[in-house]
């Protein structure tokens, strides 16, 4: 099986540079029309330039391939929809979205102000959805379509000083739980990448040089264009690196049940070690496969009764 995208039209947001660029030359390489989007500002969110996209269509249209060069803010959604537009007015549809533009703002809790928290959410959270509600529709008409959400190891178990982006990439994991479901009947397939690589964004964080030879862009991108493909999963959660992929679940212990005379903090923290206890967890996959298992037990403590 060999993995193509011809014909097909994908949408990078964050494509200048690092991850993106790298994903939209994967993408073009392997026959797709590429919108390629960057604001072009600083690390931070700051600024903004057009050279860094202008050059990766460049260097698409030099290999054969077909792009555009889009400078939308992807935490503005009337500069969304007109990318979208953009694109179905030059291909006349939209296969793949790649919500790959992010910010840093890092700083403690203590330090951060409001404003840099909620641009970074703004940009991560509120860009993906702006993004994935401007190719929506025309997904669902096509009956087809390929949603990436970009996480990071950061949103899914925490790290020090980014309260912010950690916030918006545990949360962009949450739009793609409900938006898999709400999509899988059109044929649109929602999954998470959770990537690591030395790029601009996390050059401070991975200081070590001897860490740029593995932790280049293009094994994420080849992740990426797996979770785009055909035959991609949906609502997975892809964590890849350095040549090394693996999955991320969400899972829940099988829990205690107290009676309605032993509902109480002090019976709950009694009972702390076998509610924690991992033994028989379950891997949970919709919000109501929790809700069925409590019932579950209070139905059955009800017909002990009876």
């Amino acid at each position: 099986m060999t993995v193509r995208f011809d014909g097909k039209v994908a949408i990078v947001t964050g494509a200048g540079n690092g991850l993106g660029r790298s994903h939209a030359l994967a993408f073009a390489a392997r026959g797709a029309k590429v919108v390629v989007n960057d604001l072009g500002g600083a690390r931070d969110g700051t600024g903004s330039s057009s050279e860094a996209a202008q050059a990766v269509v460049a260097e698409i249209k030099a290999n054969g391939g077909e792009a555009i060069a889009n400078g939308a803010n992807v935490a503005d959604f009337e500069q969304v929809q007109a990318m979208v537009e953009e694109a179905m007015d030059a291909w006349g549809r939209v296969d793949i979205l790649v919500n790959n533009a992010g910010i840093l703002r890092d700083k403690s809790f203590s330090k951060m102000s409001m404003e840099d928290f909620r641009l970074v959410v703004d940009v991560h959270l509120m860009g993906a959805a702006y993004c994935s509600k401007a190719v929506w529709e025309i997904m669902k008409e096509q009956n087809y379509g390929r949603i990436v959400m970009t996480s990071s190891s950061s949103g899914l178990y925490g790290n020090f000083g980014q309260s912010n982006y950690a916030a918006a990439k545990l949360a962009v994991v949450g739009l793609m739980n409900s938006l898999a479901q709400e999509g899988e009947k059109y044929n649109i397939h929602v999954n998470s990448l959770a990537p690591a690589a030395l790029t601009r964004m996390t050059e401070d964080i991975i200081p070590d040089p001897r860490a740029a030879a593995a932790l280049v862009p293009e094994p994420v991108s080849a992740g990426v264009l797996a979770l785009c493909s055909e035959d991609a999963p949906n609502k997975f959660i892809l964590c890849a690196g350095a040549g090394g992929y693996a999955s991320s679940h969400l899972y829940e212990t099988k829990g205690i049940y107290l009676t309605a005379e032993d509902q109480t903090p002090e019976k709950i923290l009694e009972n702390w070690a076998a509610l924690d206890d991992d033994t028989d967890e379950e891997r949970i996959t919709q919000a109501l496969q929790q809700t069925g298992k409590f019932i579950k037990a209070a139905l059955a403590d009800l017909d002990s009764k009876t």
